[in-house]
């Protein structure tokens, strides 16, 4: 998004900066692609691992690359501080374990359609304008219109299951913030990540057993870690680096659509034109929720 108070660039400038911009453009695809094909072969370990097996990999694995990597510290940190890397901790557990229920009954795509909801819910409450209720209703219509293909086919508790991953979504980014006021670099997303599969790990164990062990689960769920986490969190910071958080944050909002993609790519999971056309309505309505919350700011959003 171009800034227009800000002087028209000099032409000698412009290639790097259309250079920069593709970059960006291209880290953030990136980091999404990665994400929802993280899904993908999360769904793929479901019959052998279970879902709370695959659950529990991912975030152990994740946590341990993320705890080798940053180090935290454990000294120095106050009880507010322990309470908010506690609470996203369970965010994060409660995100992931929702999330990967809902995928395992309905396609992928319209699971992160309904999921988008707890964030699009959360910008059209801090926004408090009445253009951001109009992004709300079209949100709304797009759910209504995924209805029209039959919530029953779709499975009414994997609908549910996806909600519930959307509330989740929206809490982990309120505690995100918290979190990461009051530790340095991501100390705090090591820390809740290590207390999110602490938190997963029994029912894991259960769902999973011995399988866990396994030399192809163990690359598998190392894959899982790195595509849904380590990969996307690296291309997102260094996006963040050269685009406005606003920009940033109408990509992400294409997350629908490209876990559309991947449903159908991975998991050969079609879907019926009006299925497509709610998750486009969700996609719109994300976009336009953020553009207003921009705009409310007077400035390009902070992440």
């Amino acid at each position: 998004m171009t800034d227009t108070l800000l002087p028209a660039p000099k032409p000698a400038d412009a290639p790097p900066e259309r250079r920069g911009g593709v970059a960006a453009v291209g880290l953030v695809l990136g980091g999404a692609l990665s994400v929802q094909f993280g899904s993908a072969v999360a769904a793929l370990l479901f019959p052998r691992t279970g879902v709370a097996g695959a659950v529990t990999l991912r975030l152990t694995i994740s946590a341990v690359l993320l705890l080798v990597v940053c180090r935290p510290r454990l000294r120095g940190h106050d009880r507010s501080a322990w309470l908010a890397a506690g609470a996203f901790g369970l965010a994060l557990a409660g995100m992931n374990s929702l999330f990967y229920q809902a995928i395992e009954r309905i396609p992928l795509g319209p699971a992160v359609t309904l999921e988008v909801l707890g964030p699009l819910a959360l910008s059209v409450f801090s926004a408090r304008r009445l253009a951001s209720w109009g992004w709300a209703g079209l949100a709304l219509a797009g759910v209504a219109l995924l209805g029209q293909g039959g919530f029953d086919r779709l499975d009414p508790v994997g609908v549910a299951f996806a909600f519930g991953a959307g509330a989740m979504w929206a809490a982990y980014i309120v505690l995100s913030a918290r979190v990461g006021s009051r530790f340095p670099g991501a100390d705090g997303l090591a820390l809740a990540l290590t207390l999110a599969a602490l938190v997963t790990l029994p029912l894991g164990i259960v769902d999973g057993g011995a399988v866990l062990l396994d030399p192809t689960i163990l690359a598998l769920g190392t894959a899982l870690a790195v595509l849904a986490s380590g990969l996307p969190y690296t291309l997102e910071l260094l996006a963040l680096r050269r685009m406005p958080t606003a920009t940033f944050a109408v990509m992400m909002s294409l997350g629908p659509a490209i876990a559309t993609l991947a449903g159908w790519l991975v998991l050969r999971q079609a879907l019926t034109l009006l299925e497509c056309a709610a998750i486009v309505l969700v996609i719109a309505a994300s976009i336009g929720a953020v553009r207003v919350n921009a705009t409310a700011a007077g400035r390009p959003a902070r992440r």
